[in-house]
């Protein structure tokens, strides 16, 4: 069995995100499938799964190899809360299902990744801090999160990983920029996983704030 590299994606699907939002969002999430599919290296291990989070949870995309995966489309309610702790609770069941640990006559799928992407901030913030520490037990590879547009408040984010990045606008345009970086750092990832290094991240472009 190949060593697999598992990206998780949460993709903040609430009534905010409807119209201009969800289209860019859509487009851009099919572009970094698109470039990833460039890439033989991630051609042969990685493995992508999504969950949305709005008033509902849906793991949208279960996980699938890089080859496999057909398009589907993001869709959004008209209105409604932010269940960003539950999608963290969603992703502790998956992650503890669907990742293969090493033993002493196999080697485990590398350390996984989590790209979170929100336009808002929590709705049930008990459970979103609750599932923080269980979160942070499962030793991603690495957690990037994106706070988008005016109303995102990248402090929550802050709470759960140092890498958060911070957008302007929710347009296709800058989503696109920011499925581009994602794209190169899962590159990176699957790279340095395989020389054992610490994983770093590439530099972001210009649209992107980094958040200290």
């Amino acid at each position: 069995m190949n060593r697999r590299l598992l990206a998780y994606f949460l993709l903040d699907t609430s009534g905010s995100m409807r119209g201009e939002g969800i289209a860019a969002l859509n487009n851009g999430f099919n572009g970094l499938i698109s470039m990833l599919r460039q890439d033989p290296q991630a051609m042969d291990s990685l493995y992508i799964s999504a969950i949305t989070f709005d008033r509902e949870v849906h793991n949208i995309i279960p996980l699938v190899d890089l080859a496999s995966y057909q398009p589907i489309e993001i869709t959004c309610p008209e209105s409604g809360p932010t269940h960003s702790g539950q999608a963290l609770e969603m992703l502790r069941d998956l992650v503890s299902a669907e990742l293969v640990k090493g033993s002493m006559d196999r080697k485990g799928d590398w350390k996984p990744l989590l790209f979170i992407f929100t336009d808002g901030k929590p709705s049930d913030i008990q459970k979103y801090r609750q599932m923080i520490p269980i979160i942070k037990a499962l030793d991603f590879g690495a957690v990037v999160a994106c706070a988008a547009g005016p109303k995102a408040e990248e402090s929550f984010l802050l709470e759960l990983t140092d890498h958060v990045v911070k957008l302007d606008a929710t347009d296709s345009s800058t989503l696109s920029t920011f499925f581009q970086w994602v794209s190169s750092s899962i590159e990176m990832g699957s790279k340095s996983q395989g020389t054992g290094e610490k994983m770093t991240l590439p530099p972001p472009p210009t649209e992107l704030n980094i958040v200290v």
